[in-house]
């Protein structure tokens, strides 16, 4: 039997979101399901969480699957792509929100949590913008993530923020590396934001210290980050390319 012809007025753009099963990653894939693109969500361990994240989109009438990958993995990130375009026939959008960090001062951090911040955070964003490239169609848009402690050089975050400088480095050159391909290539950096990465380890008084420093005295919410993501992936946000947005209510 043959297949049907698709209807490209009715066809979908197509996103990938790495860390897809919690956090800014899971309130991202469902606020991009909700603006009618079909998401792929990524996830490394938690299977039970992505797949929630496609419930959520798909009862809301929208498309989605969730799919397992290591991000600083090639084989897994090219099978990542390789289940999008077998499922939705290409890849538009890849919002890269996977990310660990481990807290310490420089003279106390384990070198192994700095090797596991440097193999998810640098070479997980290398691996999936990598493939991202080779792969998005014209009008894409790839978003990385960043960290608005760069410009806070909070004590305790040398480490994290080494990596997210690096995240920034990239991102910066492959916008100009993607000359005349028409896909827009940012970051995002939150400021603290009320999501497991940021409360975790923390005590009352240490956030409640940090939620009054911005002039809008709050913590960022995860819907906060999603909306700032989904209107670079979208045609109101064509126009922004190579750069860093500073999500975080002007605390720095």
């Amino acid at each position: 039997m043959s297949e049907q012809p698709t209807n490209p007025t009715t066809t979908p753009r197509v996103a990938i979101v790495t860390g897809g099963s919690r956090g800014i990653g899971r309130e991202t894939a469902e606020r991009l399901g909700a603006d009618g693109y079909a998401v792929v969500v990524n996830y490394a361990g938690n299977a039970a969480e992505a797949e929630k994240a496609v419930t959520t989109i798909t009862e809301a009438g929208g498309q989605a699957l969730a799919h397992r990958a290591d991000v600083a993995d090639e084989t897994d990130v090219a099978a990542l792509f390789d289940a999008a375009e077998k499922a939705y026939g290409g890849v538009d959008v890849v919002v890269h929100a996977a990310g660990v960090m481990t807290l310490a001062p420089l003279a106390d951090l384990d070198l192994a949590d700095l090797d596991r911040m440097h193999r998810t955070n640098i070479r997980g964003t290398f691996v999936v913008d990598q493939q991202a490239v080779r792969r998005l169609r014209p009008g894409g848009a790839i978003i990385n993530f960043s960290t608005s402690v760069l410009a806070l050089a909070l004590p305790g975050y040398s480490a994290y923020a080494a990596t997210k400088g690096a995240v920034e480095a990239m991102t910066l050159i492959v916008a100009r590396e993607m000359r005349g391909r028409d896909i827009t290539v940012n970051a995002v950096a939150p400021g603290p934001t009320a999501t497991a990465l940021f409360l975790d380890g923390k005590d009352e008084e240490t956030v409640a210290r940090m939620a009054a420093q911005p002039p809008l005295e709050r913590l960022g919410t995860p819907e906060d980050i999603a909306g700032v993501v989904a209107f670079l992936a979208g045609p109101a946000g064509r126009w922004v390319n190579g750069q860093v947005i500073r999500a975080n209510g002007g605390i720095a």
